[in-house]
């Protein structure tokens, strides 16, 4: 093995880079055993989600436990974090899985919202779409998987609305698009974030460059943090995990898995894999680091 480059990080949104949005799962081995090779090298690795932790847990950690990832703890070396939920809960990953979970509960909905966008699924809305049960501080919906992508995205926008006029009945700040109404106080504290297969409700103190601020500090908590990052995402919001590193000094590339949607002027380099979206892009970005360190 090559001697270890302590000069790289990486940060990682999950949905697009590394699970399918279509199977909602890393369908690619060699993504598993890459990130697996990396960490055992001492590659710092974090993982800035709006997943919940259980679906990282079950989706993420546990094939990668199952591809050697307890071994490359077992020296020392690796070094992996996962943020969630766009930063309202976090955690250790290490050889045993996640460790005990942080919760932010001061950026969390009120339960009288919770049960209302639930109730509106249930009630108007199962037929293309489910309310996430795994999510500990922001509300989210998601496309189910047998339903075709045309199906929820007809069906997506008038959820939004239905869910919109309900966090507004209740009092809520909230912000769709470009409508926005604000609280009793003045205040606009949550927003409807849609993507391409969910729509989240969420707190505006919530997003990538949060995530990856908590994760920057995690590993300087353990020692020396390479100058050199790289951040992965599809969606333009991950541009912010990137945002936050350049800012706080650090030489940073943002590899954009999802270009079509728009590549964002950044005075940092842009980073697409040819014509390969998705996790296939994801895929071809590990494998070009693992041959790199000569892994």
């Amino acid at each position: 093995m090559a001697p270890i480059d302590p000069n790289l990080g990486l940060l990682f949104d999950v949905d697009g880079p590394l699970a399918s949005p279509v199977s909602r799962s890393v369908a690619i081995p060699s993504i598993l055993t890459d990130l697996v090779k990396l960490a055992r090298a001492g590659v710092p690795i974090a993982f800035i989600t709006g997943r919940s932790d259980a679906f990282i847990a079950d989706e993420v950690v546990k094939p990668l436990l199952a591809n050697g990832l307890a071994n490359a703890f077992v020296a020392g070396k690796a070094r992996m974090f996962g943020v969630f939920e766009k930063g309202a809960a976090w955690s250790v990953i290490d050889g045993s899985g996640l460790g005990p979970l942080t919760v932010d509960e001061k950026v969390a909905l009120p339960q009288p919202a919770i049960d209302a966008i639930r109730g509106i699924v249930a009630s108007r809305f199962s037929d293309s779409m489910f309310f996430d049960e795994t999510k500990r501080a922001m509300i989210s919906v998601e496309q189910r998987t047998d339903v075709p992508h045309g199906v929820y995205q007809e069906a997506q926008p008038r959820f939004e609305d239905d869910a919109f006029a309900a966090l507004v009945s209740l009092g809520l700040g909230v912000r769709y698009r470009d409508r926005e109404v604000p609280d009793a106080l003045g205040e606009v504290p949550f927003r409807l974030d849609p993507t391409i297969i969910s729509t989240d409700i969420e707190s505006v103190l919530l997003d990538k460059d949060r995530g990856a601020e908590r994760a920057i500090e995690y590993f300087a908590g353990l020692g020396e943090v390479p100058t050199l990052w790289r951040t992965v995402g599809d969606s333009r919001s991950d541009y912010l995990m990137a945002d936050h590193l350049h800012a706080a000094g650090y030489d940073v590339a943002h590899v954009d898995v999802r270009p079509s949607d728009g590549v964002l002027e950044r005075p940092y380099k842009i980073i697409v894999e040819g014509d390969l979206i998705h996790d296939f892009a994801g895929a071809a970005f590990l494998s070009y680091w693992v041959e790199k360190l000569e892994l």
